[in-house]
């Protein structure tokens, strides 16, 4: 699969979404076990589960709407209550997708708040 990509874009977005397609080619969630998929910005962290056989999200969850301040802290609470509404949905077994992003700070708090939540990945 050939990217395109506008003159502006940096070489670390450009990594990031190579990775990123090399994850998704492996990755694929279904109704029983939905993919976990996370996308962060510079100040807030979205994440959702996505059912991708029939093109559906279950569940969103994301920072916009969080107590807690700071990032780390946010985004564990953002794991906490998208792994409390999965639970409420009747989902136990989760494919965990970080988009390419590295697997530490906000990512990291993210997975370790949705696996305190009671997820399973």
């Amino acid at each position: 699969m050939k990217l395109k990509f506008k003159k502006k874009t940096s070489s670390k977005v450009v990594g990031r979404l190579k990775s990123k397609v090399r994850i998704r080619k492996k990755i694929s969630g279904t109704l029983e076990r939905p993919r976990l998929c996370v996308f962060k910005s510079t100040k807030h962290i979205h994440a959702q589960l996505v059912d991708d056989v029939s093109g559906k999200t279950i569940v969103a969850s994301s920072s916009l709407k969080a107590s807690k301040s700071g990032n780390v802290d946010s985004a564990k609470e953002v794991g906490e209550t998208i792994a409390k509404a999965a639970l409420s949905k009747n989902i136990e077994n989760v494919v965990f997708d970080r988009s390419g992003y590295v697997y530490h700070g906000r990512i990291k708090a993210l997975a370790d708040g949705a696996r305190s939540g009671g997820l399973k990945f």
